[in-house]
């Protein structure tokens, strides 16, 4: 057999040695050729050649805390600035820690082996080996609660609308602190870029809300809303001739919440569709263990989560998203072009009049049974 003939083989594995000066871009199309780094090759070129088109619409879902370790101001704070990423689910740890930045406090690295006793007695919280004050905290749960005393949160909203108006406030604290673009909120809020949560409850935020809520104040929130809004961005993404990318960091809730809004739309409102025409996925969850956050692109085929179509354009990478993301964003910022802004936030209602309205016309004599199968 001739060298390099066979139907199966790719480019062949012969690197350049790694020089001094390389640009990350070069480096991981140059040195990342298999294993897991193949496959965080084949995500950044996924994501900077396919799912950067500008008829993508891009959802990024955030688990865990993440920001605590920077990644906010790092990689995706550029990211939503670049209009690379267009609309978010996230924990609310990752929201609520990124707050501390907006608010000009401070983190700080340390070490997973201290003492978490000594440290509770001398009031330091540790996320692994982020270390800082108690007061960081006590700090950032007075300013919310502060914040969502004010007139426009005494109502029932989504979390995007929620979130929103944090970010307004937080921008505000900005121009008082006299930084800028410090905080994922605020870069969000002024970039259209809608951010859910998935378990609104289930964060140092929610717990604030639910403080108010004991005094009959604070806003009211509306989950039903955000599960409809979801999918009506993703419906709209599709029904516009142009596609849904769904980009995973890590897991959990904020990963099905963004994978369900395909479900939602054919299985649940009848509406014929196929699913997402894009899975990226950063984990370092095993699939075998019945675990979500490991659940694989061709499993997701089997919810509608996926279109089977475009299996050969989802890729999972296991690894830490705290090396991976910095590695993307790098690779994205240099090899593509800005996008435009697609300001999600700003068309929240008209794209859910849609959603509606498709929703009854399925539902009426002629349409599209509940719980049909699209053909493929």
């Amino acid at each position: 057999m001739k060298h390099g003939g066979h139907r199966f083989y790719g480019d062949r594995i012969l690197p350049q040695p790694v020089a001094a000066g390389s640009r990350v871009a070069d480096l991981i199309d140059s040195t990342f050729l298999a294993y897991n780094a193949g496959k965080l090759q084949r995500a950044c070129r996924l994501f900077a050649e396919r799912i950067l088109a500008d008829d993508v619409t891009v959802g990024l879902s955030l688990s865990g805390a993440l920001t605590p370790a920077g990644l906010g101001r790092s990689c995706l704070i550029p990211l939503i600035q670049a209009g690379f990423v267009d609309w978010i689910i996230s924990t609310g740890a990752n929201l609520y820690h990124d707050a501390h930045f907006g608010l000009g406090l401070a983190l700080h690295r340390g070490s997973e082996h201290l003492d978490d006793v000594e440290l509770r007695r001398d009031g330091v919280i540790r996320i692994y080996d982020v270390l800082f004050d108690y007061d960081v905290l006590l700090s950032t749960d007075a300013y919310l609660r502060q914040v969502m005393e004010a007139p426009e949160f005494q109502q029932t909203m989504g979390t995007a609308e929620f979130h929103h108006l944090l970010g307004r406030y937080l921008a505000a604290r900005e121009v008082e602190l006299g930084t800028v673009d410090t905080c994922l909120l605020t870069v969000a809020y002024r970039c259209g870029v809608p951010c859910y949560v998935s378990s609104p409850g289930d964060s140092s935020i929610g717990m604030n809300v639910a403080e108010l809520a004991l005094r009959e104040r604070g806003p009211r929130i509306d989950v039903s809303r955000d599960v409809n809004e979801t999918a009506a961005i993703v419906f709209a993404a599709k029904r516009g001739g142009g596609k849904s990318a769904a980009m995973i960091f890590g897991g959990g809730s904020p990963k099905n919440f963004l994978l369900q809004t395909e479900p939602q739309i054919q299985e649940v409102l009848g509406i014929e569709e196929w699913g997402h025409d894009f899975f990226l996925q950063v984990t370092d969850a095993r699939p075998d263990t019945g675990g979500l956050s490991g659940a694989t692109p061709s499993e997701a085929v089997s919810w509608g989560k996926i279109d089977p179509r475009n299996l050969p354009d989802t890729v999972t990478v296991y690894c830490d998203t705290t090396i991976a993301a910095p590695l993307l964003a790098a690779y994205a910022l240099e090899r593509r072009e800005r996008r435009p802004l697609k300001r999600l936030y700003d068309r929240r209602e008209a794209m859910f009049a849609a959603l509606r309205e498709a929703h009854r016309a399925a539902s009426t004599e002629g349409g599209k049974r509940k719980g049909d199968r699209p053909e493929f």
